[in-house]
């Protein structure tokens, strides 16, 4: 059984981290745009780059939300696909995954 406590932990302050980005993100993307079409059009690009960037954050927010009922539930550790304990190195490296190695590259 997995440390839900260091988990935990690491997964709020990643939700944090993306918060404080997130945040960043809008505020740039709701700033002043230039007069100039040249940079006006340069500028765009860069909304789509910071608008994809905001996509996959909030993507990442919604799976660690998930990550953290699981926790609350008792069931953090456990593969939802085949209820197998997902192991420790995984978790380390991917603290949100709601499966384990086997189950990921079979959706992969």
């Amino acid at each position: 059984m997995p440390d839900t406590a260091h988990f935990r932990a690491a997964l709020l302050r990643r939700l944090r981290q993306l918060d404080t980005r997130l945040h960043a993100i809008e505020a740039e993307l709701d700033a002043p745009r230039p007069q100039d079409w040249e940079e006006a059009a340069t500028e765009r690009e860069g909304d789509e780059v910071l608008e994809h960037l905001g996509q996959a954050g909030e993507q990442e927010i919604a799976r660690i939300r998930a990550a953290l009922e699981r926790i609350r539930a008792g069931r953090y550790g456990i593969c939802t696909q085949c209820g197998e304990a997902i192991s420790q190195e995984r978790l380390e490296i991917l603290p949100e995954t709601p499966l384990c190695r086997r189950c990921a590259a079979q959706i992969s």
